[in-house]
């Protein structure tokens, strides 16, 4: 059955007395070129648990199947779990879980280490990225099909940084893989996607480069106190970063400027000009 196929996924659909989910987001992938470029950012093994979310008919969970040791898929919608029942039939190493991902814990269907690679509907792509990065239980790599100025917008560099971004590159390095033209799906959605490759860190900590050289201040500071700080940075984003930090961390402003200029920062620079490493370094010169 190929599933890229839309008039199969049409009859596949109608069989069921299903229909795509404008509020689930259901968008089915149709070019098998681009399926295969999701499995090679996935770099998959025969040795490899895959955590899919939201696998719909099937299609990327079908490809991952053939490559992965296990593949642990799970989906919220009812009437894409019952034929999944039937597109997966014939693979015995796939377990199929009706939930929410956004209030379900992975943990007991992933045993250390995984990979998570998905087709997410947009409107979750921060919630999902947020969950596996901040949990305890990162997966190895995370590659997901995502809008493609999302994606952008995570793999952003100054002047252009912004909280997704940051959220994102404080504990891992986000890559765009390649660009998806809306038409590669079925229904066509409003914009293009991304294939988004993202690396966490091996020990979660708030990192900056310079030179190749990781900055880790862990040991010195709390992702709490990076957040808080950055929050109130880009509070305001078009105005003045020591307006925005003073107000937000509730300091004098002269305390605010001297402590921005300490760090080599521009006290009437914007939060979005600044670097990773820049907040890094504001975090570990605040008491």
């Amino acid at each position: 059955m190929n599933l890229t196929s839309p008039t199969v996924i049409k009859a596949l659909l109608a069989r069921y007395g299903a229909a795509p989910s404008k509020r689930l987001g259901q968008n089915f992938l149709i070019d098998n070129y681009v399926l295969q470029k999701i499995m090679a950012a996935a770099n998959i093994k025969n040795t490899d648990t895959i955590l899919e979310i939201g696998p719909g008919i099937g299609t990327l969970t079908q490809a991952l199947a053939q490559k992965a040791g296990k593949v642990v898929a799970i989906e919220k919608d009812h009437a894409m779990v019952e034929i999944l029942g039937q597109t997966l039939a014939g693979f015995k190493n796939v377990e199929i879980i009706h939930g929410n991902i956004l209030t379900l814990d992975p943990s007991p269907y992933t045993l250390a280490p995984y990979k998570l690679v998905a087709n997410i509907p947009y409107y979750i792509t921060s919630p999902i990225i947020r969950k596996f990065l901040e949990g305890e239980n990162q997966p190895t790599t995370i590659t997901l099909m995502v809008q493609r100025e999302v994606a952008q917008r995570i793999c952003a560099k100054p002047p252009e940084m912004s909280m997704l971004a940051l959220s994102v590159q404080f504990y891992a390095n986000p890559k765009i893989i390649a660009t998806v033209p809306k038409g590669c799906f079925w229904p066509v959605p409003n914009v293009d996607s991304a294939i988004l490759h993202i690396t966490p860190f091996k020990k979660a900590s708030m990192q900056g480069h310079k030179q190749g050289k990781a900055l880790l201040v862990e040991e010195q500071t709390s992702p709490e106190t990076f957040f808080a700080i950055a929050k109130a940075g880009f509070s305001a984003p078009r105005k003045q970063l020591a307006g925005n930090l003073a107000k937000g961390l509730k300091k004098e402003k002269a305390w605010v400027v001297e402590w921005l200029t300490h760090n080599g920062i521009d006290p009437q620079q914007r939060a979005e000009t600044l670097s990773l490493r820049d907040w890094c370094s504001l975090v570990i010169h605040f008491y």
